[in-house]
């Protein structure tokens, strides 16, 4: 890394940027492009694609929300063009580490020697704290001559507008060329920031949101934390984020407020470490899913048994049990009071009344509907004296969460915990703010497998893996929608998959289902009950193992 140019990595990062916001416009000549502008790198890749879009013809302006602090090469490119450029005061303008707001922190960067982070080709999350000290990202604001006698660093030049709110560069006069722009490309705070936007920034968002201006984050929309997707206050939401090097933890963590991610591939590839988290694929799960072999039967694929529900609440079992028969092609046992309920649904499902009667497993999964007195107790104790693979959720945490020495009878097996945030606040702690952290503590702690539910679910495994997957919608935030999860664990744990493996690919093809079974009558999707997403289990199987056959 010591080696590249100065201004190399900057310079592909820009050239991406540029490209990606092209594609969106379509025709780039005429069209109104406004860059949101604040100090450190992240403003510099914004200037310099503004650049790029100013010789392919775009009307290009720059909002700078620290003109004393705008990066100096960046700037200048963009003047040599003759960008427009609207100095707004000199404050700054969003959070960032060490408080000083605005821009990126000393050691936050993209460049310089050795970064660590996550390979875009093995879908790893990179963590933000890459090293900014290289030659590459454009040194200080002071001193040093741009060229073409172009001012240095944010001093006004030839042209620029300038002032504080209600001047002739104020607030009315950036809001304006927003609400006017086909564009605006948010470069505010860069992948070290932290905290929320400040002023002026939260207006000129507000007004892009209001007017519906598509806003392209660089990097990351700021205002979103790096490193756990969280937002304390004002933040963009971004059209799509262009990104580069790696994708960081960020853009699964809080997927609806990057939209979708367009990663630029910058060089950094042979200096990037293991991956903070993994972000699984289809391709991933379609690779992985236990399909029948020549010389297989229902029992070589793996038989696993259910746990769940009752005679008055059979609704569990029914969708536990019949989500595991679907999701593979092996054997499902039931055992309890639901089991005439669940015979009458599904047919080829071998039900019984008690776990004692229910003949050989290779996995379990049980919990949801069992209750969390004695008698279920009792079911979980009868699950854990098999000695299979598990997977344990709804009533059975809140046991786990009461009575330590089941907790402790779990330590170390093969087992998956599946908690939504309030049932991991009783077993763990609450989760925070940092999902991947909180997941990987409780993984460590407790010595299983832990899937954490959540619009972006995190699955983590006591030896540190984490693996994300954002959902792409909502539809599985319905009534019964977790007990379908747990039967297509168990079936994938029945059937041999690592419990890390197995947590992740149900999840993905989990959130297909539900996504199948909203637009099962067409678009725009409507809601559907968890009988529905059951029911689209194997077309999202059929979608995950095509997308591994490509």
């Amino acid at each position: 890394m010591r080696t590249v140019a100065d201004g190399v990595l900057m310079r592909r990062a820009a050239a991406g940027l540029a490209l990606h916001v092209r594609e969106f416009l379509g025709e780039t000549y005429g069209r109104r492009v406004v860059l949101l502008v604040g100090a450190g790198d992240n403003g510099g890749d914004a200037l310099f694609a503004g650049a790029e879009l100013r010789r392919r013809g775009a009307q290009v302006t720059a909002v700078l929300l620290a003109p004393d602090r705008a990066h100096p090469a960046g700037l200048a490119a963009l003047r040599r063009v003759r960008g427009r450029v609207l100095r707004f005061g000199g404050g700054p303008a969003g959070g960032s580490a060490g408080n000083a707001a605005g821009g990126d922190a000393a050691g936050g960067g993209r460049d310089g020697g050795g970064p660590s982070g996550g390979d875009p080709d093995r879908g790893g999350l990179d963590r933000s704290g890459l090293d900014r000290s290289g030659p590459d990202r454009g040194g200080s604001v002071e001193g040093g001559s741009v060229g073409d006698g172009a001012p240095v660093g944010g001093r006004p030049g030839p042209g620029d507008a300038t002032g504080r709110d209600g001047g002739p560069g104020g607030l009315d006069r950036a809001c304006a060329l927003v609400v006017a722009a086909d564009v605006v490309v948010d470069g505010i705070v860069g992948i070290s920031g932290r905290g929320a936007l400040r002023d002026p920034a939260p207006a000129l968002v507000a007004a892009a949101d209001a007017a519906g201006v598509p806003i392209v984050a660089c990097d990351l929309p700021s205002g979103v934390d790096t490193d756990t997707g969280a937002t304390d206050g004002p933040h963009v939401r971004a059209a799509f984020t262009v990104t580069f090097g790696a994708r960081k933890p960020a853009h699964a963590l809080a997927a609806p407020l990057c939209g979708p991610v367009r990663l630029v591939d910058i060089g950094l590839d042979p200096y990037l470490g293991e991956p903070h988290a993994y972000l699984l694929t289809e391709a991933d799960a379609g690779a992985r899913w236990p399909v029948p072999g020549p010389d297989d039967d229902k029992y070589t694929q793996g038989v696993v048994g259910i746990a769940a529900g009752s005679a008055t609440y059979p609704g569990a079992a029914v969708l536990a049990a019949g989500a595991a028969a679907l999701a593979t092609s092996g054997m499902v046992r039931f055992a309890g009071s639901a089991a005439d309920e669940v015979r009458r649904h599904w047919p080829e499902i071998v039900a019984t009344g008690d776990i004692t009667d229910a003949g050989r497993t290779q996995a379990w999964a049980v919990g949801p509907g069992i209750g969390t007195g004695d008698h279920g107790r009792g079911v979980l104790e009868a699950v854990l004296d098999r000695e299979v693979p598990l997977c344990v959720d709804a009533d059975a945490i809140t046991l786990l969460a009461r009575h330590r020495d089941l907790r402790e009878r779990i330590a170390g097996g093969p087992v998956v915990l599946t908690p939504h945030a309030g049932e991991f606040a009783r077993l763990a702690g609450d989760v925070g703010t940092d999902r991947i952290a909180a997941a990987r503590r409780a993984a460590a702690e407790l010595g299983v497998t832990v899937l954490l539910k959540g619009n972006a679910t995190v699955v983590a495994a006591p030896d540190g893996r984490a693996l994300v997957d954002p959902a792409a919608d909502s539809w599985a935030a319905t009534a019964g929608s977790g007990d379908v999860l747990t039967g297509m664990i168990g079936a994938l744990l029945a059937a041999g998959l690592d419990p890390w493996w197995a947590a992740g690919c149900a999840t993905l093809v989990h959130g297909r289902a539900a996504t199948a079974a909203a637009r099962e009558h067409g678009l725009p999707p409507v809601p559907a009950p968890a009988s529905a997403m059951q029911a689209a289990i194997p077309s999202a199987i059929r979608g995950v193992r095509a997308a591994a056959a490509v």
